[in-house]
């Protein structure tokens, strides 16, 4: 039976609530055949608007062949070249012998091979037959372009946790290489595919599309912005009712200010709450479900705070407090932050370790809202909040 509140899985159709202008935004741009970047902190939704995108697109008539592929453990540029290519040739064929056939064709003179032997052993579809070099990760990056003008079907390229690119010996050649491809992708190959850029690693994510400016105006960004509190209110109460449950839409509003409006913390939090009672949810219940979800997430968020310096530390502290000068000596003498160039390397530290962003107006924003509940109250324990 599925859950009436699921939040271990990307959700679409009914259960994927608010964010319409978002995805037909999104929708709209991969229908174009345009490069498009996504990237909000842990659990804010990409993968379930990426997933609805689809199903509109399909609604629409929309031909295409998504081509999805994680970074996450990528950790050089063969991994990289030999995983992106591999995914490709997958989404071309249904079998060695075509896999074979296209690799044949639109890999010849690289180092890029099907190997039936390698394929048979691990189910390894693009092999490495040399050392790989730039000229193979270009191949790999222009072989969904091939793929789709040859089969006449767009490939779309989701390349999740992209950021992990810099964590290979030279993440920036990757971006070279990818960004070349499109600055001179020949107008006859422009149709075949685009590609999907996302990641949870907010502020990395940022360094390379926003700071460095990787793929200037070839890639256009889709920001999620939070589910409206009325529309996360009426989708709680509804499967809450659905399972013979009643809630005041007062605590419910107060769940949403202490979630600030995460649908994925508050779907987690409504299931716990679901199955620790049968009739009327009351604030008993809502108290020992928010204990449950601490007690899950406490290990790592106890792990964030043994990983920070005692400057760090500080810092973070001066931010819940509330305050945004801190290079003033104010600030500095009364947090021990030191001088206003050590607080520059603090607030650096802290974006690094995907803790704290700054916005704009160089505001800080803490990007995990359970973790800044839980670092007020049980690490800080700071009264009034």
């Amino acid at each position: 039976m599925d859950s009436l509140f699921p939040y271990n899985k990307p959700v679409t159709g009914k259960q994927f609530i608010g964010r319409r202008t978002e995805t037909q935004v999104f929708a709209n741009l991969v229908a174009q055949g345009e490069n498009v970047v996504i990237y909000e902190p842990p659990k804010t939704g990409r993968k379930s608007l990426i997933r609805q995108g689809f199903l509109n697109l399909k609604g629409t008539g929309q031909r295409f062949a998504p081509v999805e592929l994680s970074l996450l453990d990528v950790r050089s540029l063969q991994d990289l070249t030999l995983r992106l290519a591999g995914a490709a040739l997958r989404s071309a064929g249904s079998g060695p012998d075509e896999y074979a056939r296209v690799a044949g064709e639109l890999l010849a003179g690289t180092h890029l091979v099907f190997d039936p032997a390698r394929f048979n052993a691990c189910g390894e579809v693009v092999s490495a037959s040399w050392e790989l070099d730039g000229e193979d990760l270009r191949a790999a990056f222009l072989l969904p372009y091939r793929i789709g003008v040859q089969a006449g079907v767009r490939r779309v390229v989701v390349l999740d946790e992209f950021s992990n690119v810099m964590l290979t010996e030279d993440g920036d050649q990757a971006c070279r290489t990818l960004e070349s491809v499109f600055k001179t992708l020949p107008p006859e190959l422009a149709a075949g595919a685009c590609y999907v850029f996302t990641g949870s690693q907010f502020n990395a994510m940022h360094e390379i599309f926003g700071i460095k400016r990787w793929f200037w105006r070839r890639v256009e960004r889709v920001r999620i912005g939070p589910v409206e509190t009325r529309e996360i209110v009426d989708y709680v109460n509804r499967g809450f009712l659905t399972s013979g449950k009643v809630i005041d839409k007062e605590l419910l509003q107060g769940v949403c200010r202490l979630f600030q409006d995460n649908i994925w913390y508050i779907s987690h939090f409504s299931a716990i709450c679901d199955s620790l009672t049968r009739g009327y949810i009351l604030e008993p219940t809502l108290t020992e479900a928010l204990g449950s979800l601490l007690a899950v997430h406490e290990p790592r968020f106890v792990a964030t705070m043994n990983d920070l310096t005692t400057f760090q530390v500080s810092l973070l502290r001066a931010i819940l407090d509330g305050h945004k000068r801190f290079s003033s000596a104010e600030v500095i003498k009364e947090y021990g932050l030191n001088s206003s160039a050590n607080v520059r390397r603090l607030k650096d530290a802290l974006c690094k370790k995907e803790i704290v962003t700054f916005d704009g107006e160089d505001n800080p924003v803490i990007l995990d809202p359970l973790f800044e509940y839980w670092v007020r109250k049980y690490y800080f324990k700071m009264t009034g909040e």
